[in-house]
């Protein structure tokens, strides 16, 4: 199937699948989502638009798209000045191409709205005509030689002020929306820097990107700290800033501070119900980032809360390895990180979602923690006022209290190399994954003692200024019991070495040249989606129907879904269009066995799995040929800082777009799946073996 007849059935399905969906009446949130036979659609279906309305806003989309082309056309032409994108008074200039995102996520937020079906009330119709008009005012201050913060409406404020705006992912080139609060006083032009509150919203599931942006042109939200920059990302809608919605928040942080004189010594998370969720997540995960966490609601794991919330019980039915890739977002394991973090959880009394904040007490508890827990008297699910006042009291301590200074005591856990830095200390093999791996270390002048577990390979690295110590001569290092002379200090005050762990000894680590996993390449499949993807789809087809059928309904499923739940922008191409830049660039999505993907025919010597006449072998497994795929993650042969996929999306699928708790990996490193009866809401066929990789790649 050629690419553009891809991006046809892309168009039609996009609202077909949301009309042919069983819907259960209310917009449940409970037990009647617990069947995978009934799925109601997520996003919602919204109300018709009339084919004159919708014609005017596809007519605007495309007349702001063409605008936008003759500018950055006569910019490019007539060599017109570049425009500073910083507010700062930075004097560094950016090209007028760079405001593209600023521009452009307005006409885009309404094209996803036509075609998804996300207007659900007129008002929905005059916020899609309001950005529209943002969008041209943004291009005529560009044209007349703007700055960012021109462009963006950041100016002199007596009072607290907003503004929306996009960035462009590197993930897939999709410009996605944020908000953002700037605080009473701020000058145009200031550079002092400022404290900055990231704030994650809850579970909307009809938070479209026109709900959004309109909302945060409106709304200052929870809190509004003095002397606080307070930005809302958008996350890629409803799915608890997981998988691209963490990158989301991460990359739009990065955009922000670019362009905003942020203290980074004082950047905190914080978020409410499904927000909550979030900020658990980035709190345990990325502990050293924030000087504080203000987790409220949501939930915590997944197992329980599913029992508790969803009354849904999952162990029993749940195959091992989705069990064991719980680990990757439930945050109990990870909650000895906290030490490097200071947290003030919020719950109602009377919340459900009180479980979340109950579970992570027990976690802390366990690891010599007390959490600070700020209850709402007689409340339900929301933010209590008076506790507003205890907790922005709190958090406004902590952040007088902040600095940059590198501890002389780190504890970090890990399960999962994508989660591999505290600090100085980095984790950079595991013995077994997804397995808690611990690191104990603490630091004087000279010297570095630290204690792991589950660890085969550690590096210390301070980078310019941070080795606070002796400034000259080298760095012992006591590992385990065992001492080691480590190189000089540098003349910048900067120290790095990497240990690995060889025939139950450390020493100076080696490069092999073998695979093996380490950060940013150690899986499972949905890590391929964290960073700059594209579909790789067959020229060739398939003597086995079946299989062929499945493909291509697989292929359009991954597209169709990546667009739909994640907001993003397809980018595919046939397997002999791939590019030498492409190999380069881009973890590679391919479609299709050594029948029919010349791309898997050509790097099929170097992959695990075997495709013979009569079978399909992934170590000592099998299956047979026809009627079964193979699905994997592996290192490519051809770039092996890339990955490549075999015949897979993003792991989790309709039905577990209905909690947010649901939206775990549900695939490991590999599966072999019997595809004679098709996917369902759950999984791409029956899967019949599945497993990971060890520490090299092998089953």
């Amino acid at each position: 199937m050629l690419p553009f007849e891809f991006v046809n059935r892309l168009a039609r399905c996009s609202v077909l699948l949301a009309v042919a969906t069983t819907v259960c009446p209310g917009w449940c949130d409970g037990p009647e989502d617990n069947r995978p036979g009934s799925v109601r659609p997520i996003p919602p279906l919204g109300m018709d638009v009339d084919a004159s309305t919708r014609e005017a806003l596809e007519w605007r989309c495309k007349a702001i798209r063409t605008q936008w082309q003759t500018v950055l056309s006569k910019s490019t032409n007539s060599g017109s000045p570049q425009v500073d994108s910083v507010a700062a008074g930075n004097d560094a200039d950016q090209a007028i191409a760079s405001l593209a995102s600023e521009v452009l996520v307005f006409p885009r937020a309404v094209e996803l709205a036509l075609e998804f079906g996300q207007f659900y009330r007129p008002r929905d119709l005059e916020a899609a005509s309001e950005l529209l008009d943002e969008a041209a005012r943004r291009i005529t201050i560009i044209e007349n030689g703007g700055r960012w913060a021109d462009v963006v409406g950041i100016r002199d404020v007596n009072d607290l002020h907003t503004i929306v705006g996009g960035y462009e992912s590197a993930i897939d080139g999709s410009y996605q929306p944020y908000g953002l609060v700037i605080p009473r006083g701020m000058r145009h032009g200031q550079r002092e820097p400022l404290r900055l509150d990231l704030w994650f919203h809850g579970r909307g599931e009809k938070l479209s990107e026109v709900a959004f942006l309109s909302q945060q042109r409106d709304s200052t939200g929870e809190y509004t700290p003095d002397d606080t920059l307070v930005l809302h990302p958008y996350g890629r809608y409803s799915n608890a800033f997981k998988f691209a919605g963490e990158m989301d928040v991460l990359e739009v942080l990065d955009y922000v501070k670019r362009r905003l004189p942020i203290d980074e010594d004082r950047v905190s998370v914080r978020g409410f119900s499904m927000g909550g969720a979030a900020c658990w997540q980035f709190a345990t995960h990325y502990a050293d980032r924030w000087f504080a966490a203000n987790p409220g609601a949501g939930f915590s794991e997944t197992p329980e809360f599913l029992a508790f919330f969803q009354s849904e019980e999952v162990r029993d039915r749940t195959p091992w390895y989705q069990q064991e890739l719980w680990q990757l977002y439930d945050c109990p394991p990870w909650s000895r990180n906290l030490l490097h973090c200071p947290t003030i959880a919020y719950s109602g009394e009377l919340d459900r979602q009180k479980q979340a904040a109950d579970v992570m007490a027990s976690a802390l508890a366990n690891v010599g923690i007390d959490l600070v827990h700020v209850i709402g008297p007689q409340t339900a699910h929301k933010i209590h006022e008076a506790s507003k006042i205890e907790i922005e009291s709190r958090m406004s301590q902590l952040a007088r209290r902040a600095c940059g200074e590198a501890p002389d005591r780190i504890e970090f856990t890990t399960v999962s190399l994508r989660y591999h830095r505290m600090h100085w200390i980095e984790v950079r093999g595991l013995v077994e994954h997804w397995t808690p791996a611990k690191v104990s270390a603490t630091r004087d002048d000279t010297k570095i003692t630290v204690t792991t577990d589950n660890v085969s390979r550690i590096r210390f690295d301070f980078g310019p200024g941070q080795w606070t110590g002796n400034p000259a001569g080298s760095i012992q290092v006591e590992i385990n019991g065992q001492a080691l002379q480590g190189p000089l200090v540098r003349s910048d005050r900067s120290w790095r070495w990497e240990l690995e762990r060889f025939q139950d000894q450390w020493r100076t680590a080696t490069d092999d040249g073998q695979l093996r996993k380490r950060p940013r390449l150690q899986g499972p499949i949905d890590d391929a989606f964290m960073d700059t993807f594209l579909f790789v789809l067959p020229s060739g087809k398939s003597s086995d129907a079946i299989l062929q059928d499945w493909i291509d309904s697989e292929a359009l499923h991954a597209m169709l879904h990546w667009r739909k739940h994640f907001r993003g922008d397809i980018r595919q191409k046939l397997d002999r269009d791939v590019t030498e830049t492409d190999l380069a660039s881009s973890n590679l999505i391919l479609f299709g066995d050594i029948e029919t993907n010349l791309l898997i025919r050509r790097i099929a010597p170097e992959l695990p799995v075997r495709w013979l006449p009569e079978k399909i072998h992934i170590g000592a497994h099998s299956v047979p040929r026809k009627g079964h795929a193979a699905l994997m993650i592996y290192p490519n042969p051809l770039n092996e800082d890339r990955y490549v996929v075999l015949n897979s999306g993003f792991t989790f699928r309709e039905y577990d777009y209905l909690n947010n708790a649901r939206q775990t990996p549900k695939l490991p490193d590999w599966a072999l799946v019997d595809i004679r009866e098709g996917a369902t809401t759950t999984d791409p066929g029956k899967v019949l073996r599945a497993g990971f990789f060890d520490e090299r790649w092998q089953p």
